[in-house]
């Protein structure tokens, strides 16, 4: 299945409409399936006393509150729907990622999302959780910060939603969970993305094999929400089987925000999504077998019995007479010693082809 990559324009736009617009072209043109914004309203993410992470403080400064950063670089709904005629004439895909109940809404009754990507956040955000599956939307589910344990948990909530009603207990959440039709509820409608959410993310952290680990575990297709640097940790994501990568870019990584130091400038996102690509091909189909472009090296780089030595006819073929060297175009040196011991048939030079 092709891999399908996410472009994360994120909130690096910085609030600023063109250059939102910008963000959809150098998604497309870089060749991403998808360009993915943030939708919120500052007030349903954030109290005024809610504090900056570390690196949102490095980046954005200490002295305004994480309300005042995030009323920043909220995106209105008009430019919502400018960004997806965009997104529509560029042909690329729109997906945004709500933070608050309103926000959910606008995406799925006025915007008609059919896929709904949750932030890594949101994992223990029950109860907006049960509503997004009820949305019976597609659900990308980012897992950064979290245990297995809390990944079973929210696709509990998720379950539930998708074939519950009503308030759900514990014991429910646990028997949709459980059940044939929470199983196929979630395997439908659940794709998870591995992620270490931390900007920029530690090499060290990435703990790439825990995709192997989430795909046995749930039966799920499991990608990468990546936030280390450059391009390598992706492009490796690609080799182990990743359904889907995600990473942030930018227009200038020098551009004030939060996200743009730990983001792709276009070039960076462009070959990416090249490396990404030429690893796809690369992995093929598991089966070993001798491919179209190297058949014709067989008869150059493999190798044939040769005389060692001129024999007459009727003398008998030994070690210190047969050898092999290239071409392979004759005997292969595989059937060596059915041939030791027989009389040659016919005369030869040194380094002749061994002939039936």
């Amino acid at each position: 299945m092709r891999i399908f990559v996410i472009a994360e324009a994120g909130v690096n736009h910085n609030g600023n409409a063109r250059r939102a617009h910008q963000l959809v072209d150098i998604a497309a043109a870089a060749g991403a399936d998808a360009v993915k914004f943030q939708t919120f309203r500052a007030e349903g993410i954030a109290t005024a006393a809610a504090a900056k992470t570390a690196y949102q403080k490095k980046t954005t400064g200490a002295n305004e509150s994480q309300l005042a950063m995030l009323r920043r670089l909220e995106l209105s709904q008009p430019l919502h729907r400018e960004l997806i005629d965009r997104c529509r004439r560029k042909r690329i895909k729109f997906l945004s990622t709500p933070f608050d109940f309103e926000s959910l809404r606008f995406l799925v009754d006025e915007l008609r999302m059919t896929v709904i990507k949750i932030g890594s956040g949101e994992i223990t955000n029950g109860p907006f959780l049960l509503a997004a599956a009820r949305t019976g939307r597609k659900i990308i589910l980012s897992t950064g910060m979290s245990t297995l344990r809390e990944v079973r948990d929210a696709l509990s909530v998720l379950a539930f939603g998708f074939i519950g009603s009503g308030r759900p207990s514990q014991s429910a959440l646990a028997n949709a969970f459980a059940s044939a039709s929470g199983q196929r509820a979630i395997r439908g409608k659940v794709l998870l993305l591995h992620c270490t959410t931390e900007y920029p993310a530690p090499f060290a952290d990435a703990n790439l094999r825990a995709i192997e680990t989430m795909r046995q575990s749930f039966g799920l297709p499991v990608g990468l929400s990546d936030h280390t640097p450059g391009i390598a940790i992706p492009i490796a994501a690609a080799a182990l089987g990743a359904s889907v990568i995600e990473k942030h870019f930018t227009v200038d990584r020098k551009l004030p925000g939060p996200d743009h130091k730990a983001s792709l400038e276009p070039d960076e996102l462009r070959a990416m999504i090249q490396g990404i690509r030429a690893v796809e091909s690369a992995l093929g189909d598991g089966r070993k077998r001798p491919m179209p472009s190297e058949i014709k090296n067989r008869a150059i780089a493999r190798r044939s019995l040769v005389t060692s030595k001129p024999i007459a006819r009727g003398e008998t073929l030994t070690a210190d007479n047969l050898g092999a060297k290239r071409p392979g175009e004759g005997i292969s040196p595989m059937r060596y010693w059915a041939w030791l011991g027989q009389r040659a048939k016919r005369a030869y030079e040194k380094d002749s082809l061994v002939r039936r």
